[in-house]
C-alpha cells in the first residue's frame, strides 16, 4: 500500500495503537486518534510530558496499527518518522487538527487556553511504509 492509500485509510479509520520505543528497546503502546494534514502527514495531538513524546525525541521511529471501528475488521500497519511540533508553533496546527476531527469548537479562545494549560503538542508522522 502506498502512502496516499494509507492516508485515505486513516481518514476513514482514525483510531490506532501507536508504538514508540522506550529507552530499553521495548515498545510503548498508546491508543490515539489520527488525522491527516494536506501534505499527507499523519497528525496526533498529545501532551508534551507524555512517554510517547519523550520516546520520539530520543528516537523518531514510530509505528501505528490503524483499526476499524469493528475491532476484527481490517487493519493497516504504518511505519514512519515523527517530528514534534511544540507550542506556540503548534497552536494553529492543533486548531486544524480539531476542526478535521470534530468540526468547529464553540469557543476557540477557551480551546487555545486548554491547549496551553495541557501542554499540548502535535506529533507529525511522515509515512515511510504501509502494509
Amino acid at each position: 500500500m502506498d502512502a496516499e492509500a494509507a492516508g485515505r485509510y486513516v481518514r476513514d479509520h482514525p483510531r490506532a495503537v501507536m508504538a514508540t520505543l522506550r529507552r530499553d528497546g521495548r515498545p510503548q503502546l498508546t491508543p490515539v486518534l489520527v488525522g491527516v494534514d494536506d501534505a499527507g502527514r499523519l497528525q496526533i495531538s498529545t501532551r508534551e510530558p507524555s512517554a510517547k513524546v519523550q520516546n520520539l525525541r530520543r528516537d523518531p521511529r514510530v509505528s501505528l496499527c490503524m483499526l476499524q471501528d469493528r475491532f476484527f475488521g481490517g487493519s493497516v500497519q504504518i511505519h514512519g518518522t515523527a517530528e514534534i511540533v511544540s507550542l506556540p508553533e503548534a497552536m494553529e496546527l492543533l486548531v486544524a487538527y480539531y476542526r478535521q476531527a470534530a468540526g468547529e469548537h464553540p469557543n476557540w479562545d477557551e480551546y487555545r487556553e486548554a491547549m496551553r494549560r495541557e501542554q499540548r503538542c502535535l506529533v507529525r508522522i511522515t509515512i515511510e511504509e504501509a502494509v
